[in-house]
């Protein structure tokens, strides 16, 4: 019989002097995110608690520590994940950021939501999207077909080059070309990603 997945039951607050960050964590957060993140605790709460291990180290909201530094806070919500053996600790605090960057956008509908949240006078800053993203998305420069042109059933493609260009915020540039390196691989596309 397997186990079903483990249901933190407590919600803590805890001291921020108290939390130890993981030595090797991979994920880095930049002066310009933690202040993008300190912006988003302000308008919204502190929504999305630091998970902790049974010994006081952080596995995952290292940038919601720092930006909890930044906002001078004294306690921040947290949740014991001390069911994790030290194994699982190491590869959810991957995880953690990894499977997040795995979702995409339904562009329509974010440009219609951030158009909606102009019109409400709604200060779009908090959101996390550059000017220039913003500006892309309005000029539907994220759009692109090469996802329809790549999985054509039955045509053949072989010696269509082409070019893709990103433009984007430099903030996402590493996370962006490996997400394009993933699509390329999975789908056994040859590729030049500079």
């Amino acid at each position: 019989m397997s186990k079903g997945p483990q249901i933190p039951n407590k919600l803590e607050h805890w001291s921020v002097e108290r939390l130890k960050p993981y030595e090797r964590n991979a994920r880095t957060h930049s002066p310009e995110q933690v202040a993008q993140i300190a912006a988003s605790i302000v308008e919204f709460g502190f929504t999305n608690p630091i998970l902790v291990d049974g010994k006081d180290g952080i596995i995952a909201g290292h940038g919601r520590l720092e930006a909890a530094k930044v906002l001078n806070l004294s306690k921040v919500p947290v949740i014991q994940l001390d069911h994790l053996s030290e194994e699982q600790k190491r590869a959810y605090v991957i995880a953690d950021n990894k499977i997040a960057l795995n979702a995409g956008w339904d562009l329509d509908a974010l440009n219609f939501e951030i158009g909606a949240l102009r019109d409400l006078d709604f200060n779009i800053e908090v959101i996390g999207f550059s000017d220039e993203e913003l500006a892309a998305l309005n000029d539907n420069d994220w759009e692109t077909d090469l996802e329809e042109t790549v999985t054509k059933a039955g045509e053949n493609l072989e010696g269509i080059q082409g070019k893709v260009v990103v433009r984007c915020d430099s903030t996402y540039i590493d996370e962006i070309k490996e997400a394009i390196r993933m699509y390329v691989d999975s789908h056994a596309i040859q590729a030049e990603i500079q």
